[in-house]
This record gives C-alpha cells, structure tokens and sequence, in this order.
C-alpha cells in the first residue's frame, strides 16, 4: 500500500512510521527483583481456586526471582509465620472470620498488622485477590496510603439485584479507586467488574487460569509414574475402569463445593431423573456444603445409594484420583467466571457437561464440552448426550490432556502477571497528593462520596499516627531471603 508524500511521488507506509531508536546495552534496565505481598482471605488450609490461584503464582513467581508472601488470616490454630513449599512465607493474622471465611469488615483495625508486616517485609507490590475478601479490599486502601502499588484480580461474578450484591459493588468500589490496575480471569469477569464498579476498561487486564496439566493425567497415562518417585499422585489402574466400559457404565464424576450458587439444587433435582432414564450412569460426587444433605436425602429418598457415592470433602491432590474413575464430568454451576475445575476435568480426559453461564464458553473449545441451560430439563438431556457420545465414541477424549498442556500453564500467567506489576511501578501514581486522591474518591458519588473523602482522611491519619507511635526505621527489617536458596530447586516442587 502507498500513498502520496510532499518529497516523494510513492512512498511507503513504514516511512510515516516515528523512528524508535534502538537502546543500547548500557541503556536496558536489569530486571528487577520485586517484593510482592498477596493479600486475601481465602488460602490453605482452605482449597479453592482463588486458593489454588494465589499458591500457584506465587511459587512461579519465586522461581523467576522474586520474593513473594502472602498475607491471609488465622485459621483455626493456624497463626503467626508459617512457611510452605520452596519458602513461600505465609502470615496468618488473628483475625475474626463472619460469612464463608470471610474477615469481619472494620475499615481500619487491619492497618497495624498490614503496616507492620509490609515495612518488615519491604514490599513493592501489593496484590489483592477476590471481591468478597475484607483483607483484600482493605489492603488496596492501606497500601495506597502507604505509596506501594496495588494490583487487584477479581476471580468471581457477581449480580446487581440483590441488597449484599449492591453492598459489595460499594465496597469494591471504594477499593479499587485506589488500585493502580486490576487483573480479571475471564472477559465477561472483565464486563462484569467494569460495570459494577465503574472502572475503565483500560484499567482492567484479562489473564486466565491455569491448570498444571502434568498433575492431571489420564487414567492410562504413564507420566505419573515415569515421575519422580516423591509425586503425590498415584497411577490408577485402568482394568477397572475398561471393564466397567465394556460393559456400558458410565461414571459421571462432580468435584465442586455444594452450594446453592455451584449448582447443588441442579444436582438433586437431576440425578433422579438421569438414573431412571439410564440405569448404566452412576455418580460420583466429591464435595462438602450445606447442599450434601438435600443429597443425602435424595439418595434416600429414591434408593439411589448404590448408584450416587457421596465422597465428602476430599484434599486437592486427591480430585485427579476421583476424576479418572469416570468418563464424563458434570459441572451444573448457575454462576463462574473462569472454571478451573472443568480445565482439570478436560486434562485428565473427561468429557465435560456445563452450564453454559459466565466465562465458562470461554475456557475450552467446543468440542471437549457439552453445554447446557441451567435448569433441570436441559441438565438432563445434555448428561445423556454426553453418555451417548462417550459410548459410541463419538469423541476420543484421550487428545485432551496434550491439548490443555498446551493453552495453559502457570508460568505463562505469572510472567503476564509480573508484566502487570512492571506497568503500575512505571506509572508511579503513588507520587499523587492526598488532595487528588481525595477527588477521585469524592466524584465516586453524591452520598458515597464523601463517605469515602472521610475514610481516606481517617485511614492518612491512623498511618501518621502508627509513624509517630512506632516509627518505621525501628521496624526490623526483612533484608536477606533464605529462600532464595531453594529457588534453584523450585521446579521440583511445583
């Protein structure tokens, strides 16, 4: 393509194009080691994938370099300092949990401990994660206080009906107008946060989930034991599960937590009529919840005990184990931004069955997946589907696993991640007054607004006053890692 130029007749695009000049070796910055600290409610104990999510970036993080905590609250006796796997420190603060394992909300009793820990820890970056999460929300707010950069990732949906869905949007509103950038792991997660809290979408970066794949192996792969002998996952043997083939059974395997939002009333209503349609499907259901009784009864109640084995709560090194004694995973959630378990179904070379809602469509390509409405009928008929065309072989599933390898990784999610925190330590709006934060806050709304003028005055002079009381160069300083150390080793843990 040409087009006309006052020195030349012809001339190329390219030549219109502003010169870069290429940088020279004295000029490249090294890369930088950050100090990252992830903030949030929900982590292990507790599995999940926000849990999962957090873990599994870390450890990538630690491997390219860089230190990394996580700051979450005590569970049970779980208090104080605790290190994980390849010296991933985790402070588990005291703090009392409401709804969930959620914190009790208090806008500012968090601030000592945040403090505390972030200057001990000479922190760069703090990284929320989950909209439901206190810890999460109040270490945005307290982190821009203190002129650390904030990244926040939203992980879930959530609706604009109801009095605690509006609440929430509020909250997160006020939050995020002091995160540099936020980070969502599905673009309708994206929609859905640029709408409930006003965000720009410039603002907002999409990175998905990730899955390690070499964890969740088909129950006739030999990649589990060519491993090294200290993997946790055990080599199924598949006599068992070709027998049960041959003779036309087809285990249908659900690994989700029972609740109402996850799908649980699809379940007892569905199940019932998929047995009496089919008598060769049986279940198997790993999960707990306040749904497991509803469950229970509807074993009961239709003497479906022998065809519907109810696992309970079940470790997350052991859901590979529970997925390949079926050929069908069946994931009837009403809401879900990303899905990680449907990917770990399609790994470990599972038919998936899904309600089509939320990001879910976005996760893997039609062929590994059978959609279906969230109501009982179409649950129904989409499980039969998927039952016929595992029988008659329709699709060969024993392709998934080298297929998800491919499209995820966690490496490739955290490298995408530090890119995120590079950006927002480029920007540097933490050298803004406090009367244009005030501004920003103040335009968030007529009422809210200056509600939330007050909490960032409030929130300044509880810091000033933790500075004067216990000032910082009195803080003992984190300034060696020992875990830099086993970072050459990180491979092997993860």
């Amino acid at each position: 393509m040409h087009f006309k130029d006052e020195k030349n007749s012809l001339c190329p695009v390219q030549r219109r194009l502003p010169k870069i000049p290429l940088k020279t070796p004295h000029d490249r910055a090294t890369p930088r080691r950050l100090r990252v600290a992830m903030v949030c409610d929900f982590f292990f104990p507790q599995e999940g994938g926000i849990e999962i999510h957090i873990y599994q970036v870390a450890q990538q993080l630690i491997a390219l370099g860089h230190h990394v905590i996580v700051i979450t609250h005590a569970y049970g006796e779980r208090k104080g300092v605790r290190y994980l796997d390849c010296g991933l420190k985790v402070y588990y603060v005291p703090f009392m949990t409401v709804y969930r394992e959620s914190a009790f909300p208090t806008a500012f009793s968090f601030l000592p401990h945040f403090r505390q820990i972030v200057v001990r820890e000479n922190i760069d970056v703090v990284h929320g994660h989950g909209s439901m999460s206190t810890f999460c929300q109040e270490a945005i707010v307290h982190g821009r206080t203190m002129g650390l950069a904030t990244v926040f990732t939203d992980h879930s949906l959530v609706g604009f009906s109801n009095v605690g869905s509006i609440l929430v949007n509020k909250l997160l509103k006020y939050s995020l107008t002091d995160a540099d950038h936020v980070i969502c792991v599905s673009h309708t997660c994206r929609e859905n946060l640029v709408l409930r809290s006003a965000l720009s979408p410039r603002k907002v970066s999409v990175i998905p989930n990730a899955v390690v794949s070499e964890n969740f192996c088909p129950a006739d792969s030999n990649s589990n034991s060519n491993s090294n002998s200290n993997s946790q996952f055990k080599c199924i043997d598949s006599s068992s599960i070709s027998s049960a083939e041959d003779s036309g059974i087809v285990t249908v395997v659900v690994c989700s937590r029972l609740y109402a939002n996850k799908g649980a009333d699809l379940l007892v209503s569905a199940i019932p009529k998929i047995c009496l349609m089919d008598p060769k499907i049986n279940f198997i259901i790993a999960g707990n919840g306040p749904k497991i009784v509803d469950l229970q009864q509807m074993c009961e109640r239709h003497l479906l005990q022998n065809r519907v084995n109810l696992l309970g709560a079940i470790r997350h090194n052991e859901v590979r184990d529970t997925m390949v004694k079926g050929q069908v995973y069946l994931h009837p959630t009403l809401t879900e931004a990303f899905g990680t378990v449907i990917v770990e179904a399609a790994s470990c070379g599972l038919l998936v069955v899904t309600t089509n809602v939320g990001g879910i469509p976005e996760v893997l390509p039609e062929y590994m997946t059978v959609y279906a409405e969230p109501s009982t009928k179409d649950v129904v008929k989409s499980v039969l589907k998927a039952v016929e065309m595992v029988r008659t072989k329709e699709v060969d599933t024993t392709k998934f696993h080298d297929e998800v390898k491919r499209m995820y990784h966690w490496r490739d999610v955290a490298e995408r991640t530090l890119g995120v925190y590079n950006k927002v330590l480029r920007k540097g709006m933490r050298s803004e007054s406090i009367f244009m934060r005030m501004q920003r806050h103040y335009q968030c709304g007529i009422i809210v607004g200056k509600l939330y003028v007050l909490c960032v005055v409030v929130d300044t002079i509880a810091l000033f006053v933790l500075d004067f009381l216990n000032p910082r160069h009195d803080i003992e300083r984190v300034y060696g890692d020992w875990s830099t150390a086993v970072n050459k080793r990180v491979g092997d843990c993860i």
